[in-house]
């Protein structure tokens, strides 16, 4: 028997869900289908290709389920799979934890900002 390629449980969802896009996308369809250019809304700074690709992987992966009209123009929409729900729903408390300490979160993100800007300004030896 083969040994298992992850030491841990996170290690297994970061390589499943790891990078900016995943997550969020994961998170917008938790309440049902959605066409790709409601997602591209929600999702926020992803660019098309971005999208598409992570979106693919989804599906590959058997976290999402592509759903395609077969029509002129062409409709395809997105729905999370059983599995997909299941993972979703390990979200809830995270994204709780979010929401309750937004505040702090909000600080935290600006500072990095102001610390990666002041980085960039400094002169190179």
């Amino acid at each position: 028997m083969s040994e298992l390629p992850f030491r841990c449980g996170m290690e297994a969802v970061v390589n499943l869900i790891g990078g900016k896009w995943k997550i969020l996308i994961l998170f917008h369809l938790r309440d049902g289908k959605l066409r790709f250019s409601v997602l591209r809304r929600l999702v926020g700074q992803v660019s098309e290709k971005m999208l598409s690709q992570q979106l693919k992987e989804l599906v590959e992966d058997g976290l999402l389920r592509r759903i395609d009209h077969k029509t002129v123009p062409p409709h395809v929409e997105y729905e999370l799979t059983a599995f997909g729900i299941n993972f979703c729903r390990s979200l809830q408390a995270v994204c709780e934890w979010g929401a309750a300490n937004m505040d702090k979160v909000t600080a935290i993100a600006e500072a990095r900002t102001v610390r990666q800007n002041a980085k960039a300004t400094l002169p190179r030896a």
